[in-house]
């Protein structure tokens, strides 16, 4: 990822992680896995689904709520056993999920010289894991907050990555690494209607196996619309 030249601009690509780089949302999934494994209540579970219908139907919701449901859901358990819980999820329900054609369009990315980086609201555990797997040079996720023995409160640290945080993170990652006025956002991949302020400030920008509200927008902004499933 180091340019030829002392001040040639970078180029970036970034990649959104649910629906988008695996088939599904990991935070759906994780609840179910926790579910079936006994460590969530119903009544927790139900508050959790309720969130994801207002989600899916751009109601009004509040994004730390479903991380803190689900963080609270492990009250008790270390970091470390939280941490190892989720890498665990991620080898058994996530592995399999993974779209061959993102994996492919990472490695197309770097193989033409960009920087590639995976941004996404899942769990920083989930998607440091996600990362390694896809071979990118980056990754942004949300952060939950710990206390003074290192241990998961139950509370977001920060912003949750998504909607317009997606391009925030990103812009920040770049900055700090690539340097200010230094990269450019070259093309950005995302499938829901919330990833629309990322997918606008790329300079190509890829609308995958979008919702019917993206695939709308895609098809008035001229975005192009990748079935990745096909």
């Amino acid at each position: 990822m180091s340019p030829s030249a002392e001040r040639q601009t970078y180029r970036v690509a970034v990649f959104d992680f649910d629906g988008t780089s695996i088939r599904g949302q990991s935070g759906s999934l994780f609840t179910c896995y926790l579910i079936r494994s006994g460590m969530m209540s119903p009544l927790r579970a139900l508050r959790l689904i309720w969130w994801g219908v207002r989600y899916k139907l751009h109601l009004p919701y509040r994004q730390d709520e479903a991380r803190e449901l689900v963080l609270g859901a492990l009250r008790g358990r270390t970091a470390n056993e939280v941490d190892a819980l989720m890498v665990g999820f991620h080898d058994r329900i996530l592995s399999p999920r993974y779209r061959a054609r993102a994996l492919a369009a990472v490695e197309e990315c770097s193989e033409d010289g960009m920087v590639t980086l995976l941004v996404s609201a899942t769990f920083d555990a989930i998607a440091r894991v996600a990362a390694q797997r896809m071979g990118v040079d980056g990754f942004m996720a949300t952060t939950m907050e710990k206390d003074e023995r290192g241990n998961y409160t139950g509370a977001v640290a920060g912003p949750v990555v998504a909607g317009p945080e997606k391009y925030r993170a990103v812009a920040r990652w770049c900055d700090e690494r690539l340097g200010q006025g230094r990269w450019r956002l070259a093309r950005a991949y995302g499938d829901h209607y919330s990833d629309r302020d990322l997918l606008a400030r790329a300079q190509t920008a890829y609308a995958v196996c979008p919702g019917k509200t993206l695939r709308s927008l895609a098809r008035r902004k001229h975005w192009e619309v990748l079935d990745w499933d096909a």
